[in-house]
């Protein structure tokens, strides 16, 4: 009996079907692996989203572990560790921006010295901030006023009635306010934020939300009556600059830092999150293993006693969002006033930002 030989179509096509084999595989697998969006039943759907979802919780932490061990074993024979990978966010893929300040800019530095802030930047005179509401004023309007006279020093509250806001302009610069602050309110609630500038301007309207007061924060501090210490993040443009220079101006130069108060603003995406907060600091000793140590554990010799200090932070409120929309130059004028800057609804859909 003879064999017979197989011809070399016949071999290549065992090739291609050992080829296909594999794909069949995954063929198999994506169709095991059901889509919860597929599944009409609602209970059966949270139950299989459930598992993926702990599946995946699983994966990531077998891969971090595996990165830990890593960059352990890497330290260990005394090379570098790889580089951990980066994630694409909006800060990190945002477009160059040539109106960011640098800091031997020249030209910045001789214009602070001439805008109209740098009287009280240079702790000239303390500022001076007048508080006032619209005409139409809500239940939530006088407190977020009391929360922002607790966060303000030197503010006084005047109640609006039926006065223009160019009268209070002209008796702010009679009393000698360096600063008018106008909350305003639609339908109850606190949207908009204006900042006029004495006596020259400039005046800046902000848009207001995600308003939390004080009593709504639960275990709140209470501040003190200490001047806070002021932390401003991201003004870095020649826009930011100059509106941080304007909040700047609402606080005293010479915080009192044994009242550990601190107020924030910090500006993401251009949108300014304002927070405020009391802070502590604590020495605590931790206990740490020596690895080289081959006693026990419960023997004091094993275990070396170290002291780290944590800061402790209480939030005092209140806490809310600014989005700056028009900044203009002088004090407030809607019929003859010049604009600096005005905010455009296309500058929302790119990703250059103003601020940063």
């Amino acid at each position: 009996m003879g064999l017979k030989r197989k011809n070399n179509g016949d071999a290549e096509e065992e090739e291609n079907d050992k080829m296909k084999k594999p794909n069949n595989n995954n063929e198999e697998n994506a169709r095991k692996t059901v889509l919860p969006s597929t599944i009409k039943n609602k209970e059966k759907r949270s139950a299989v989203y459930a598992k993926l979802k702990q599946q995946k919780k699983i994966e990531k932490r077998k891969q971090t572990k595996a990165r830990d061990a890593a960059e352990k074993q890497a330290i260990e024979l005394g090379q570098e560790p790889p580089p951990r990978q980066v994630p694409k966010t909006i800060e990190n893929t945002r477009e160059f921006d040539e109106t960011v300040c640098k800091p031997d800019d020249e030209e910045l530095f001789a214009g602070n010295d001439a805008d109209e802030f740098s009287s009280i930047l240079k702790q000239g005179f303390t500022p001076k901030i007048l508080l006032t509401t619209s005409r139409f004023n809500s239940t939530r309007g006088p407190a977020f006023i009391s929360d922002l006279l607790a966060v303000i020093p030197n503010s006084q509250y005047y109640k609006r009635g039926t006065y223009d806001l160019k009268k209070i302009v002209e008796y702010g610069r009679k009393k000698d306010f360096t600063s008018i602050i106008v909350v305003h309110t639609n339908r109850r609630e606190p949207d908009g934020l204006m900042i006029i500038g004495l006596p020259d301007g400039p005046t800046a309207h902000f848009k207001l939300s995600n308003l939390v007061l004080r009593k709504d924060i639960k275990n709140h501090g209470n501040p003190t009556g200490h001047k806070p210490e002021l932390v401003l993040n991201n003004f870095t443009t020649r826009l930011g600059h100059r509106v941080g220079r304007l909040i700047q101006s609402l606080f005293a130069q010479d915080p009192e830092f044994r009242g550990r108060r601190v107020v924030t603003f910090h500006n993401q995406r251009d949108f300014i999150f304002f927070r405020h907060h009391r802070y502590i600091f604590e020495a605590k000793e931790t206990k740490d293993e020596d690895p080289k140590s081959k006693k026990s554990k419960s023997e004091p010799d094993a275990m070396s006693i170290q002291q780290k200090v944590k800061t402790r932070l209480q939030e005092c409120g209140p806490k809310f969002t600014l989005k700056l929309t028009s900044l203009q130059h002088g004090t407030f004028d809607t019929k003859s006033g010049e604009y600096e800057w005005v905010h455009k609804p296309e500058m929302d859909t790119s990703r250059r930002r103003f601020f940063l």
